[in-house]
């Protein structure tokens, strides 16, 4: 089919000029806004230290401990630790503060190891952080035209700035 041209051709009426009410239509308009079609970029978590101690388990860990091996020696058939778990639970739920307290002697005792490791760790990291920071910080830059033939030291977040400027500058044309 061939479409009307020239003088004689249809013309589009008002009406079709008109914008289109979105409320009638169903239709929504684009907020101003850009919509977040992407989930937050998540932050990365710091690597764990292989070297630091790990926490101490609670009086309930401690007990659950011992409480393993004889649930295990009476139900052999047993393979769930969700099943040795609860019936973990329900059984410490059960003792009393006195039968509770020779485990929760024994959570204090790791507890008290753990702050003197912990310590002892914090310590060596501090010493190992102010070595790196010496070594990282500061580099050494010779200054020709000095001549007492001083060396310059620029922080290392400084020298990257350089050194970003000056490919900008002088090596992308």
């Amino acid at each position: 089919m061939k479409t009307a041209k020239g003088k004689g051709a249809a013309r589009p009426s008002k009406e079709s000029l008109k914008p289109v009410d979105d409320r009638k239509v169903g239709k929504r308009k684009a907020s101003g806004k850009p919509e977040k079609s992407r989930a937050p970029k998540k932050e990365k978590k710091a690597k764990k230290d292989p070297n630091k101690p790990k926490r101490p388990p609670s009086a309930f860990f401690v007990f659950l401990e011992e409480f393993r091996k004889t649930f295990k020696a009476e139900n052999p058939l047993v393979k769930a630790v969700s099943v040795v778990g609860k019936a973990g639970g329900e059984k410490w739920k059960s003792l009393s503060s006195a039968e509770k307290a020779p485990y929760e002697a024994k959570a204090a005792k790791r507890k008290a190891e753990y702050e003197k490791l912990i310590k002892a760790y914090e310590k060596k990291q501090a010493s190992s952080a102010d070595d790196d920071e010496s070594d990282k910080s500061k580099s050494e830059v010779n200054d020709e035209d000095d001549a007492s033939g001083e060396v310059v030291f620029f922080p290392h977040s400084m020298l990257i700035k350089l050194l970003r400027i000056y490919s900008l500058c002088f090596l992308e044309y």
